[in-house]
């Protein structure tokens, strides 16, 4: 039995923790603020997070509690033209073994917190911020921001985009900002209208710009998301905005969707960053995870499957002894750099489907409304379709 810390208590580190304990392993779950919780409002899972989730034993809980999505919807945000949708129901989900999900990312937060608190495998330490970390050929040694020093066998780094292990270990930087601003809310679902109530994710595609919007909490709220490609150089997070101003911004598109985001009240703006994807990110006891190994937009809604892959992939990985943790770490990485490498780039290259104008919005239109539900279905195969999740297969059906 190895002693592992775990940097970071975000969705990502609590997996991870629940995967490694079910290996038999002790894990202590360090995170930086004064108590686990998570920021944020809805979370997409496709098919691969949800069989991830059922690897954890938290499939049945999320499926019971998330709203499941008919459709994926797109619609051309100037013109309110309905351009096509990815039907979500019975043929998609026999194909892909699960349904597609969305959920309050606080609400899939909790149900991983209380799995680790009933786990007599993990440990959870609150204000506990690290900052770097040591390691020799018997163990390694995470120093906190109060000079507290703690040793363990192995480290992995669940500590976010700004990740104080990817500092010292890949050593890349600042995260790059995209240039992109998200402006986010919640709203009760009691007060929009019933023609706007689809139990789908709808984009609203409009000139540097989209909308997304989708039920979450039960169907209880709608979560908006409104993104600009305003040429932001500054990273900001959670800072309060107007709801003027985001009528403003978005005043080019469509009524209805006007409609929805006159409906928002507290909003908030995110500009979005990520980071190039790297060949490795394990240094001997150290790897790291979710988006401290493979930060991505949120455009391939893929964030928290990958972290959840990750989670999975390392507890099969880690039914070893102690001795055996550093070549194992090194498989890992290596298994699992392609197929997040091709998220990364995925979730980038998504933004010149959403935000072309004019001829190109046309083209763009008449491409998709072209594709059949089955050739929807083939392009989100490798992702949506994944079982095992490192390197040698990325696709397959329920029975893959």
């Amino acid at each position: 039995m190895a002693s592992l810390l775990i940097v970071g208590g975000g969705i990502g580190g609590l997996a991870a923790a629940l995967g490694i304990a079910r290996a038999g392993h002790e894990v202590m779950v360090l995170e930086r603020n004064d108590r686990f919780a998570e920021l944020g409002a809805g979370i997409q899972l496709a098919p691969n997070g949800i069989a991830a989730l059922d690897r954890l034993g938290l499939g049945a809980m999320v499926r019971e509690r998330a709203v499941h999505i008919d459709h994926l919807r797109f619609m051309d945000g100037v013109t309110g033209e309905h351009v096509v949708s990815m039907p979500l129901t019975e043929d998609y989900r026999r194909r892909f073994g699960n349904p597609y999900v969305v959920v309050h990312r606080g609400e899939l937060h909790r149900m991983l917190y209380a799995a680790c608190l009933a786990s007599p495998g993990v440990r959870l330490r609150a204000g506990a911020a690290v900052t770097a970390y040591d390691q020799d050929d018997t163990g390694t040694t995470v120093v906190l921001k109060t000079g507290e020093r703690i040793s363990g066998d192995a480290v992995i780094g669940a500590d976010g985009i700004r990740s104080a292990i990817r500092r010292q270990l890949v050593g890349d930087g600042e995260p790059r900002v995209s240039g992109i601003t998200v402006y986010r809310c919640l709203i009760p679902i009691d007060v929009v209208p019933d023609e706007l109530r689809w139990n789908a994710v709808t984009w609203w595609a409009g000139p540097k710009c989209h909308f997304v919007h989708y039920a979450i909490a039960g169907g209880r709220y709608l979560n908006l998301a409104a993104s600009s490609d305003d040429a932001a150089t500054q990273p900001v997070a959670g800072v309060p905005v107007e709801k003027q101003l985001v009528q403003i911004l978005f005043a080019g598109l469509d009524a209805a969707p006007r409609q929805l985001l006159a409906l928002g009240e507290d909003w908030k703006a995110w500009v979005l960053v990520d980071r190039d994807p790297v060949d490795n990110w394990t240094d001997g006891r150290v790897t790291l995870l979710g988006d401290a190994a493979h930060p991505m937009l949120h455009y391939a809604a893929q964030g928290a499957c990958q972290a959840l892959e990750d989670a999975v992939l390392l507890g099969d990985l880690l039914d070893c002894s102690t001795a055996e943790l550093v070549r194992r770490f090194d498989r890992y990485s290596h298994e699992r750099r392609e197929r997040t490498a091709a998220v990364q780039r995925v979730s980038r290259e998504s933004i010149e489907l959403w935000h072309p104008a004019g001829t190109e919005a046309k083209a763009r239109n008449d491409m998709l409304s072209s594709m059949s539900a089955t050739q929807l279905h083939d392009h989100v195969a490798w992702m949506h379709g994944a079982r095992y999740f490192g390197g040698a297969l990325l696709t397959g059906g329920a029975s893959g």
